[in-house]
């Protein structure tokens, strides 16, 4: 392997790294804030009153 190889190895790994640490953030926002969502959901929605019959 070359420097210049070495070089551009390095650099693409650079460019991913960079990249997973500006995806991975907002996709973990977003499956927070998705759950959160839900939950407020479950909670805001009155759960049926049912009649006990025989």
């Amino acid at each position: 392997m070359s420097y210049r190889d070495y070089v551009i190895a390095a650099y693409a790994v650079f460019a991913i790294v960079l990249l997973w640490d500006f995806v991975v953030p907002k996709l973990q926002v977003r499956a927070a804030l998705r759950a959160a969502r839900l939950r407020a959901n479950r909670v805001a929605t009155p759960k049926p009153f049912m009649d006990l019959e025989r």
